[in-house]
């Protein structure tokens, strides 16, 4: 089976439009009590897990800790990229186009989920 250009440029296209307004999305789902706590709970996770890989390759205290500092001037400085771009967005789109792009994308996403057997990360596995 061979794709058509446009069958294989159109998904791509499709992502790289929906990249940045996802980051949007997300950062506009993150806003609520719930998610919040989740956010905790995964750097939690990812502090722990960064830990288990520093004491498997054997690193220093002192290398640890400025790759832990290099992280956390990296995540500040992603926080403030997602601020602008939201701000951007706000600039750029009423308040009703962005309900509209987020009610867009939350379809497409289930859509694209139901099709590829994807499951959301914060789903239950139905096998527990």
């Amino acid at each position: 089976m061979t794709l058509s250009l446009r069958q294989f440029v159109a998904p791509a296209l499709f992502a790289a439009v929906l990249l940045p307004l996802a980051a949007t999305a997300q950062a506009d789902h993150h806003n609520g009590e719930k998610p919040h706590h989740d956010r905790v709970r995964m750097e939690e996770r990812m502090k722990e897990h960064r830990q288990d890989v520093y004491e498997r390759a054997a690193l220093s205290e002192d290398k640890q800790q400025a790759l832990n500092e290099a992280h956390e001037t990296f995540r500040d400085e992603m926080k403030d990229v997602r601020d602008a771009h939201q701000t951007r967005m706000t600039e750029i789109l009423t308040e009703d186009e962005q309900e509209a792009l987020r009610n867009a994308m939350h379809e497409a996403r289930e859509e694209y989920r139901q099709g590829h057997g994807k499951r959301h990360h914060g789903d239950e596995d139905a096998s527990q």
